[in-house]
């Protein structure tokens, strides 16, 4: 494309992908662009995202977006981790707890005190050192920087919330700073004939949409960056495996909304529990392959914790990144640049790095070779770190129940997995890599999580003596019950907004 001013942002889809991004660009560019939204009312969202990480709490904050208006509108709860039972053995349970988990010290991370204490006959848990995992199984929240009278850090949370109510919050916030909305269901897109760029879109009512640069926010269908410009898929299901999902709501079956997620595995995939004010949250991910869709309906259906308040709905998926994410003057964004599965809840994460990535490498003044290139590089590697540390939860299970897990067990894994697990294996050591999203104490609990413990620790273990080690765990964990108790419930949080 010549350098040509872009000036007219076009977003194709609504739903939490489309008014994310219209939201953060007119927050942020609004004064340089017009921004519209184009939706169709015939086309339905997948309305699995209702989990999210910490940083989306902060990507609100940009937007100016009031926490306390958010959740009231989004009927949220708060979230302070994922409870994954049955990963590592049928009977096993541990939570990737958001935040820290005891103290570290230069060069050499807790775990490998906690790791060594154990060796000596210790009788503590991991999660004991978590504040997060404390809060979370005794259904307290507080906003506490730092645990009080330390410098030690004090909760991270992020929230549940539907999916449907945030987009039409969202909606509203983008269209109060000005972004056009538009309905209409595109039947057919125009493309230069030498460049072969969109142009513009034709709508069923004949009204023509023009556009310098158009984000697809259409979903897995990709209208724009897979139908229009065919950038090809990279697949990766024979890594993960699950290709479809069954999502229901359920009424509430307890007063105490619990601030964490669940992720129960079954046989041939898992199921997600999302805590919300008015509702509860349920699906089911599995193989095709190794589980009819009814048979997944009825396991779904008998294992929700209360009565279902809709039919179940169905969802099929295929693991895997667009190769370009960025092609032409086409931007995809959300379930179109790429599909993981939400094990993790980074798919609202996804979004969010997406727009910001566009900001900081807009092509105001036209678009350049080199910017989509950094751009399309940037979410491959981000894509990838995500996918391995999914893959992670599947590699590691010692299930012995279905051919799904063995086979998950036996396969091969890509090599910047295997490399940080063989490294974590022989010597207890993490490396974050490319500001990866995972940070080195979330593949710590996965690890130790699903029954993983090093053959080796770091040796400056060995700079505290067994009783300063003892007491050094001794008090943490007297601080972080201190703080727990001194907490409200979760629920005393909710009713004060």
């Amino acid at each position: 494309m010549s350098a040509e001013q872009i000036k007219n942002v076009v977003i194709v889809g609504g739903g939490t992908a489309g008014w994310l991004s219209a939201s953060f660009l007119a927050k942020m560019m609004g004064k340089l662009l017009n921004i519209t939204v184009l939706e169709s009312v015939d086309i339905g969202t997948v309305g699995v995202g209702e989990a999210t990480i910490p940083p989306l709490q902060h990507f609100n904050s940009a937007m100016g977006i009031d926490e306390a208006a958010f959740i009231k509108a989004t009927k949220a709860t708060i979230k302070l981790g994922i409870q994954f039972e049955g990963w590592g053995t049928q009977t096993s349970c541990y939570m990737h707890a958001f935040g820290a988990i005891g103290k570290d010290f230069p060069f050499c991370e807790f775990h490998n005190h906690w790791l060594h204490a154990k060796q000596q006959g210790n009788k503590s848990d991991f999660w004991d050192f978590s504040l997060n995992y404390q809060a979370a199984k005794h259904h307290k929240f507080a906003k506490l920087n730092a645990i009080p009278g330390t410098k030690l850090p004090g909760i991270s949370y992020a929230y549940h919330f539907d999916a449907g109510l945030y987009a039409q919050f969202l909606a509203e916030h983008a269209k109060s700073m000005g972004a056009k909305h538009i309905t209409g269901t595109v039947k057919n897109v125009h493309k230069d004939k030498i460049s072969g760029n969109v142009v513009s879109l034709e709508l069923d009512s004949g009204q023509q949409v023009q556009g310098d640069l158009f984000i697809d926010c259409t979903g897995m269908h990709g209208l724009l960056i897979d139908k229009a410009l065919n950038t090809g898929f990279e697949d990766w299901s024979h890594w993960l495996p699950c290709d479809s999902a069954l999502a229901v709501p359920s009424e509430h079956c307890d007063e105490q909304r619990a601030p964490y997620t669940r992720s129960i595995a079954h046989s041939c995939g898992w199921q997600w529990q999302i805590p919300l004010q008015h509702r509860i949250g349920n699906g089911l991910v599995y193989a095709s392959k190794h589980l009819s869709d009814e048979q997944a309906k009825q396991l779904l259906l008998n294992s929700l914790p209360a009565k279902p308040l809709a039919e179940p709905k169905l969802i099929r998926f295929r693991t895997g990144r667009r190769l370009k994410q960025w092609h032409k003057n086409v931007v995809s964004i959300g379930l179109s640049s790429g599909f993981l599965e939400p094990l993790e809840s980074t798919s609202i994460h996804l979004i969010q790095t997406a727009i910001v990535r566009l900001v900081k490498l807009f092509p105001y003044q036209g678009i350049e070779p080199t910017q989509v290139a950094l751009y399309n590089q940037q979410s491959k590697i981000e894509f990838e770190r995500i996918r391995d540390f999914i893959i992670l939860h599947y590699k590691l299970n010692q299930r012995d129940d279905s051919d799904f897990w063995r086979q998950c067990q036996n396969m091969e894994i890509p090599q910047s997995l295997a490399n940080k697990i063989s490294l974590f294996e022989r010597t207890g050591k993490l490396l974050r890599e490319d500001d990866e999203l995972f940070a080195e104490v979330a593949w710590q609990q996965v690890f130790i999580g699903q029954g993983l413990r090093p053959k080796q620790l770091h040796p400056l273990v060995h700079a505290l003596s067994e009783q300063q080690r003892a007491e050094l765990l001794t008090s943490l964990n007297t601080l972080i019950q201190q703080s727990v108790e001194r907490m409200p419930s979760h629920e005393q949080f909710l009713a004060q907004l």
